[in-house]
């Protein structure tokens, strides 16, 4: 079968050459005249029109996927909308509330303040940072479970009551140990200083 290949493409090969070689006259005569220059203006033709097609081509991809990047930014915002709940608080029920979850706000926050400034000091053991967080974090998962059912019942009276309660708890219990730390810290002051006399 190989053999048969081969021969075929033999007489092939003999066949193109005999027709080369009677048809040399005609590869040999000259191009008609402007030949040549209009075969330029023809290439030429062609690389302009390539370039501005690409160009309009690539125009057109930046612009779908500019209209694809905003349709998705604008569907991705619509969903967090759709899913994020109001924050609803004691302030959007009433402006005496207002009142009084910024005062328990405030110092809630005044005393977490008193607290960095101990823990700067080196009077919080880590045990008891790692125990202050957890009490942080357990009054925030409670504080946003009372803000859904504040939002699904906002004249709720139960659950208006249980979130002051909630900020009163946490105000105390933040009172408490900072009392308790500046007592360590006097002590500690005082025991330092008769060691030195």
């Amino acid at each position: 079968m190989w053999n048969e290949n081969t021969e075929a493409m033999k007489d092939f090969d003999d066949i193109l050459e005999n027709a080369i070689r009677e048809n040399k006259a005609f590869f040999e005569d000259d191009a008609p005249e402007g030949h040549f220059e209009r075969f330029a203006q023809r290439l030429e033709q062609q690389k302009v029109k390539p370039f501005r097609n690409r160009r309009k081509i690539y125009l057109q991809i930046a612009a779908a996927v500019a209209f694809v990047l905003l349709l998705g930014n604008q569907v991705r915002m619509y969903l967090q909308q759709s899913k994020a709940p109001e924050a609803v608080s004691l302030s959007s029920v009433s402006p005496e509330y207002a009142e009084a979850e910024f005062y328990y706000t405030s110092a809630i926050d005044q005393g977490m303040e008193h607290w960095n400034k101990l823990t700067a000091d080196g009077i919080i053991s880590p045990d008891e940072q790692q125990m202050m967080q957890e009490e942080i974090n357990d009054f925030n998962s409670t504080y946003a479970r009372l803000q859904k059912d504040l939002a699904a019942n906002p004249e709720d009276e139960r659950v208006i009551n249980a979130m002051l309660e909630l900020y009163q708890t946490r105000l105390a219990i933040i009172n408490l140990i900072i009392d308790k730390l500046e007592e360590v810290k006097k002590q500690k002051a005082y025991n330092h200083d008769e060691s030195e006399i």
